[in-house]
């Protein structure tokens, strides 16, 4: 079913909207795009030198293409599970509206670009780093996931990579702001993730997903661990401070966000609810994009 939609006994070719649609869904477009916001955070804060700015171009097309191609791949492997899970069953390679060799050829394209782009304009660094990020994601964090729950913590290391891929391009290597940027985007995606999980619990299970905190149940242990990373996010914000990399108005702007976090998974952990978990949720959604606007705007007023 390459290329057309089947209605029935009939058929239609897909139509361009239609095709473009699929593609913003297998790339993950929304998503792709904030991870990638991280990487022009990291490089704009490491540049420096106004005349270093026309390299974002290559960099932030190489790292949308390259995030993009992780997640084409994840599709192209969970096609399976996808259609077990009402969240996940109207994925282009899952209903068949695209082909799997279709969704590998726009992987592997968008990866070498996205990869090449980098190395090309910027520096091998940057390079290596994307191309981390991307296999780790897609060769090792995809299929752990029916097997263990430790893959949310390799994912969180893939999904931790795009800012140390900015400053690495920026400085051609990685400094304290770069791993403190890593730090925060590695410890985000437990109450971010974990929620998602607590929330589509029935569906991950019936599709064979382990991606529970350990013991694998909505209940206090999951509860406690979701807290108790959450938690790691206000003395982090206050690192770069402490040695001179932000100013303390902005480590603790950005610990009054974690701090936020914190105060929505103590209430999932008193009340083990659905309802709280959705509320962590939610919070996690704004957290990141908002922490990293914090970290910009610093930089712009410099």
């Amino acid at each position: 079913m390459n290329g057309t939609v089947k209605i029935g006994q009939l058929s239609s070719p897909r139509t361009l909207r239609a095709r473009l649609a699929d593609y913003a869904q297998l790339f993950k477009l929304r998503l792709t795009s904030l991870v990638v916001f991280s990487t022009f955070v990291g490089y704009m804060v490491s540049a420096g030198s106004p005349g270093n700015y026309v390299l974002l171009m290559p960099l932030l097309l190489g790292g949308f293409l390259t995030v993009a191609a992780a997640n084409a791949i994840n599709q192209v492997i969970e096609r399976q599970t996808d259609q077990l899970m009402a969240r996940t069953l109207n994925r282009p390679v899952a209903t068949g509206r695209m082909s799997v060799a279709e969704a590998l050829t726009a992987a592997v394209l968008a990866g070498l670009l996205g990869v090449g782009l980098i190395g090309f304009y910027l520096n091998e660094l940057s390079a290596l780093l994307a191309a981390a990020g991307l296999l780790v994601y897609a060769f090792l964090y995809t299929p752990l996931k029916p097997i263990s729950g430790i893959s949310v913590w390799v994912g969180g290391l893939a999904g931790a990579i795009p800012p140390l891929v900015g400053v690495a391009a920026a400085t051609g290597s990685i400094d304290a702001f770069g791993w403190t940027l890593f730090v925060i985007q590695f410890f985000w995606q437990f109450p971010h993730f974990y929620t998602i999980a607590w929330v589509l619990d029935d569906e991950y299970k019936k599709a064979g997903l382990k991606l529970m905190p350990i013991g694998g149940h909505r209940n206090r242990l999951s509860a406690w661990q979701i807290a108790i990373l959450t938690s790691v996010l206000v003395p982090v914000a206050l690192i770069p401070a402490y040695y001179g990399v932000t100013t303390w108005i902005t480590g603790s702007l950005v610990a009054i966000c974690g701090a936020g976090l914190v105060l929505r998974s103590v209430l999932l952990l008193r009340s083990l609810t659905n309802r709280d978990a959705k509320g962590l949720m939610l919070a996690s959604f704004a957290y990141l994009p908002i922490v990293l606007i914090v970290y910009l705007i610093e930089f712009l007023i410099k």
